[in-house]
């Protein structure tokens, strides 16, 4: 078996399918984050720009009891978003999505922050019995895309939310300079697909949660013009720096790795992305923070070496128990031949007609950065 090819600035390698090289060795998401740099330029520029978006938001919220909503799950990046929208001088609302996997860590986190900061936090509940339902049907669908269940359900209720409350602005807590992006082959989501892989493989009738059709995304995104910032773009965010201020500010806690916030997702990331699909998402975090020039390639190397699953036999039998699954069953899902998103029903090919629109939506801010650098 031939060896994979890593990028001479960063450590991702081959096992991503998109990646390529230039003739120095450099990948292309490296290449990526040096555009997104280009275009959120930290210092004055980006500065003027963010005031420039706070006071849009202002004035659309002008006279309402909130003119934003956060999305908050107890992690860094959400609690640092909130954290700055509320200094900012914004009215934001923090809504969490409760998939029954918090950690009590995370759910201190945010009783902490909202708590500090002054801020309502509106909680959705799903149904336990409907969500575990969902995230078997992925799991037995052999996708490595068995997160996206909980991504794309947040997603969801943010827009239904701010659609009901009439909010027009959703903060978004992802910075490129310490998450980079995630390639198209690791993780790909979209309301059909959800669907799709739920109505082959689960059981359950969803009631309790949106699962939210591209048709209404537009919807949510052209006729009611509700927007998606990622204020962290705008904003210096130094990993170290960050935990200490809300480690001494908001009384907030370290779960252990990246988005362990979640009890699945520590165990689906270390675990099964690890074992079943080759895939270390370690490597998306420490290549973006070595742009970003916070940890250098040598440690991020050293990282990567150690197996970052700790839970050991413990935590599979409890995630296999909550499931309400066997281990033989756990053991079978691990065994089947790995699957893609393309060999189920999605938007995709609709999304890759539909470019130049996507692109020019894109232009005048109505589509994130986040689907263009995605999907095209």
């Amino acid at each position: 078996m031939s060896k994979n090819k890593l990028c001479s600035k960063c450590i991702l390698d081959t096992t991503i399918k998109e990646i390529h090289f230039s003739q120095s060795g450099v990948c292309n998401f490296c290449y990526m984050q040096e555009i997104m740099e280009k275009k959120y330029p930290l210092g004055k520029e980006c500065k003027q720009k963010l005031d420039k978006i706070v006071q849009k938001i202002k004035v659309k919220g002008k006279n309402k009891k909130y003119d934003c909503i956060v999305g908050v799950s107890g992690g860094r990046d959400s609690t640092y978003t909130l954290y700055n929208a509320v200094k900012l001088g914004l009215k934001p609302l923090a809504v969490h999505f409760d998939n029954g996997w918090n950690s009590d860590i995370a759910v201190k986190n945010i009783h902490n922050a909202t708590k500090i900061l002054n801020v309502d936090l509106e909680t959705v509940v799903a149904d336990w019995e409907e969500f575990k339902d969902l995230q078997i049907a992925f799991l037995k669908a052999s996708v490595s895309d068995a997160e996206v269940p909980t991504d794309w359900v947040i997603f969801s209720v943010l827009f239904n939310i701010a659609k009901k409350i009439g909010v027009k602005y959703i903060l978004q807590g992802h910075s490129f300079r310490t998450e980079g992006s995630t390639p198209l082959s690791w993780t790909y989501m979209d309301g059909k697909y959800v669907r799709s892989i739920h109505k082959m493989f689960g059981k359950k009738k969803i009631t309790s949660f949106p699962i939210m059709s591209m048709l209404s995304y537009f919807i949510y995104s052209i006729f009611y013009r509700i927007k998606q910032i990622r204020i962290l773009y705008y904003i210096p965010y130094n990993e170290k720096n960050v935990i200490k201020l809300m480690e001494e500010e908001l009384n907030w806690k370290d779960y252990g790795g990246k988005h362990f916030e979640s009890a699945y997702t520590s165990m689906f990331q270390s675990y099964i992305l690890m074992r079943k699909f080759n895939i270390d998402k370690r490597k998306l975090h420490l290549s973006a923070l070595i742009r970003s020039k916070q940890i250098t390639r040598d440690k991020a190397l050293s990282i990567i070496s150690k197996d970052p699953f700790v839970g050991g036999k413990e935590m599979i039998e409890y995630t296999v128990k909550k499931l309400g699954i066997s281990l033989k069953e756990f053991e079978e899902i691990m065994s089947l031949e790995v699957k893609s998103f393309k060999d189920y029903p999605t938007y995709y090919s609709l999304i890759k007609r539909f470019e130049p629109i996507i692109k020019l939506a894109n232009t005048i801010n109505i589509i994130p950065d986040s689907v263009i650098n995605k999907y095209f």
